[in-house]
């Protein structure tokens, strides 16, 4: 087998922090397309359709994530995995892990489609969606959970080239989804008028389309690893592998949607005007976090590939280079947002009530952005060493058992314009555990999967 693929990236030699950002560059660019055609849905439904569409879009988002959390498990752990064993140079096992990756897919995703349709009126129930933005809530969430099939199927393309290093062509498939959206969405929406319901075929159309042509892409750059759906390879030891570091992964996840549906619950409980400030206030918010996602992206791949190949000085070196840029563009990023968020969320509804909403949430939670990003830098990178127990239980008891809770004390103590100071509370416990847990190296434990495989190496 060759020790070699076109197009991957040996991030085993050279410049840490040459590779890194050269990975997260591209990553950067296709997740700020990603953000661009979600903040399109919400600027075309804010501006011509009205308040309880823009608040119906932002209650699609934490279901969705929640459905599609455990497939994004899975391709976190192939990133792993195949990253491990690339750097490693068994390119037998990273073929192997290509088959195993999709016949999971293929015999799951249908039940977890079926499931999340049937699950669209308990979740709006429990989120207390307003009656003013109920139908269009329901009609976004139905339309969305029947294309899943797209949206997974896309994240394991991501997942898969990540771990070969390859950011770049995951920029291509974006790109093309990004822009059919945006058209979709002016055709379906200000042509043909079809509200949110055109929102929503937008982007499973798009993400669809990106998905098969994901497929195609890779079968032809990388016919050793060419994705065969139905070829029903199936290795049990892979399977363990994939899944004991990417269980952890798509139940934090879970777990993490589970509690911004929690939040949203609270948040819609003080009407239409304030949940759709709210979803442009979180719309900035990705799009500011976006930097620090791609890099901490690009650092699980590279703490893969450099603990398959046992070097972990240089993994040690990329973490903190990761850590060290996403720290800084945090602060960048606050001291931007603080003071001109309520100019920008005015872009997107006119309305003073939602203005306000955007510009306080902005406020309450960017004080505390820098630490998020470390936690968030540190826990992909333990989790490209193989560490995937610790991520799943820091996030649990930091953004979920404390930050729930904090939220709601801050709404019912102090009002609406207070609440979200309970997500910086949830921060700066999850920032203090990731820093204790990383400084005490107990995430070297785990070696390289490539020697458990093959103890003879």
């Amino acid at each position: 087998m060759e020790q070699t693929a076109p197009g991957a990236r040996n991030m085993t030699v050279g410049s840490p922090a040459g590779h890194i950002v050269a990975f997260a560059l591209p990553l950067l660019a296709g997740s700020f397309l990603q953000q661009l055609y979600n903040m399109v849905d919400s600027w075309v439904v804010g501006r011509y359709v009205g308040d309880g569409a823009l608040a119906a879009v932002g209650v699609g988002f934490p279901v969705i994530f929640m459905f599609t959390s455990l497939f994004m498990g899975l391709s976190n752990g192939g990133t792993v995995v195949i990253a491990q064993f690339f750097g490693a140079g068994r390119m037998d096992r990273v073929r192997d892990a290509v088959d195993t990756i999709y016949t999971t897919f293929l015999f799951s995703v249908i039940p977890v489609t079926v499931l999340a349709v049937a699950a669209v009126k308990p979740i709006l129930l429990l989120l207390r969606v307003e009656s003013g933005a109920y139908r269009e809530a329901f009609v976004y969430l139905l339309v969305v959970c029947i294309g899943l099939t797209g949206t997974i199927g896309y994240n394991l393309n991501a997942g898969i080239l990540s771990g070969l290093g390859n950011s770049r062509t995951t920029l291509l498939f974006l790109a093309i989804s990004a822009v059919m959206n945006i058209v979709l969405d002016l055709v379906l929406v200000l042509v043909i008028p079809l509200g949110v319901l055109g929102v929503a075929l937008g982007t499973i159309i798009s993400q669809a389309f990106s998905w098969l042509f994901g497929i195609f892409y890779i079968n032809r750059k990388y016919p050793a690893f060419s994705i065969r759906p139905f070829c029903r390879r199936f290795d049990r030891e892979l399977f363990g592998q994939i899944m004991g570091i990417g269980l952890p992964a798509g139940i934090q996840m879970s777990l993490v949607a589970l509690g911004a549906m929690v939040v949203m619950s609270k948040i819609n409980s003080f009407g239409k005007e304030f949940a759709a400030g709210y979803n442009v206030g979180y719309r900035l918010d990705q799009l500011a976090f976006l930097p620090v996602q791609s890099l901490s992206t690009a650092v699980t791949a590279f703490v893969g590939q450099n603990i398959g190949a046992h070097r972990l000085d240089r993994a040690r070196q990329g973490i903190h280079v990761t850590v060290l840029v996403s720290a800084l563009w945090s602060l960048l990023m606050a001291a931007v947002l603080i003071p001109f968020g309520g100019a920008l969320v005015g872009l997107f509804s006119p309305t003073p009530a939602v203005i306000h909403a955007g510009a306080v949430y902005l406020r309450c939670i960017m004080p505390f952005y820098a630490l998020f990003a470390v936690m968030f830098c540190l826990n992909n990178a333990m989790r490209g060493a193989g560490e995937s127990v610790f991520p799943m239980v820091n996030v649990l008891f930091s953004l979920i058992l404390l930050r729930v809770p904090a939220v709601y004390w801050f709404a019912d103590r102090f009002g609406p314009d207070y609440m979200y100071y309970g997500i910086g509370v949830g921060w700066v416990l999850g920032f203090t555990i990731s820093l204790v847990y990383y400084l005490s190296g107990r995430w070297k434990r785990r070696g390289s999967l490539a020697d458990q495989a093959d103890p003879s190496a």
